[in-house]
């Protein structure tokens, strides 16, 4: 059988390449964007390819509606087709809101929120009847529990809208779209063992972080068959941070 193609941006680190290589891990082909660490891209792409598959590593700025295409129409013309795309390419502004320039704002709002539309614009016409998006969202667009956070939040929750429109104009071809909400996870922008992990960890009902394998085997399960009924949802994987 041909192996499905999968894109996920931002799948150089964290909870991106940790959702690379589990979708390469069930049976993908695995194309990853990365907009710096061309050596840890490299790296996935080994792993992918470890696991019996083809990886292609590309070069692409999430703020970029041009790359971010770009990288889409080389996807499925170097590795033959697109089934999913998983939109985890993300940043993490920080600060009082007295402090945000307008800037920051377009900065955050261009890599999570437009990017998110662009990408999954540019998939729409190359996925199949059955085909899947994936966009990676955040606990912080459904409870914000500390300040600092405003703009973050803003451009998160714009995901959970774009989802459910997009269930509607692509539900008639069964292509599904989804949000995946993860709470603190223990990646290098946000590692388990920082100064401010134990106040996070106290915010959820489990009292611990995340792992990005988490974030990735709900990714994978919304790529899957047994996703194929599931559109237009946020998911959270948070550790019961908004239970």
């Amino acid at each position: 059988m041909e192996r499905k193609v999968a894109l996920v941006t931002g799948g150089s680190r964290g909870i991106g390449a940790a959702t690379a290589r589990r979708l390469a891990g069930d049976g993908f082909d695995v194309a990853i964007t990365y907009r710096s660490a061309g050596d840890r891209a490299a790296a996935v792409v080994q792993e992918i390819e470890a696991a019996g598959g083809r990886g292609l590593a590309l070069r692409a700025e999430a703020a970029d509606p041009r790359e971010l295409v770009e990288a889409v129409e080389r996807t499925a013309r170097e590795l033959g087709r697109l089934d999913v795309v998983v939109g985890s390419a993300g940043i993490a502004p920080y600060g009082p809101l007295e402090e945000v320039t307008l800037a920051q704002v377009d900065e955050v709002l261009a890599v999570h929120t437009r990017a998110s539309f662009v990408l999954a614009q540019a998939a729409a016409r190359h996925l199949p009847d059955g085909g899947r998006i994936v966009l990676i969202g955040s606990s912080l667009a459904e409870r914000v529990p500390y300040a600092g956070w405003t703009a973050y939040s803003m451009s998160k929750s714009a995901l959970v809208g774009l989802a459910k429109g997009l269930a509607r104009d692509l539900g008639p071809r069964g292509i599904t779209a989804n949000v995946v909400q993860p709470g603190s996870t223990d990646t290098a922008m946000n590692p388990a063992d920082s100064p401010e992990a134990d106040v996070e960890r106290g915010y959820t009902a489990l009292g611990v972080y995340c792992s990005p394998d988490d974030i990735a085997a709900t990714v994978a399960h919304l790529a899957g068959d047994g996703g194929r009924s599931i559109t237009g949802a946020a998911i959270p994987v948070d550790a019961g941070v908004t239970a």
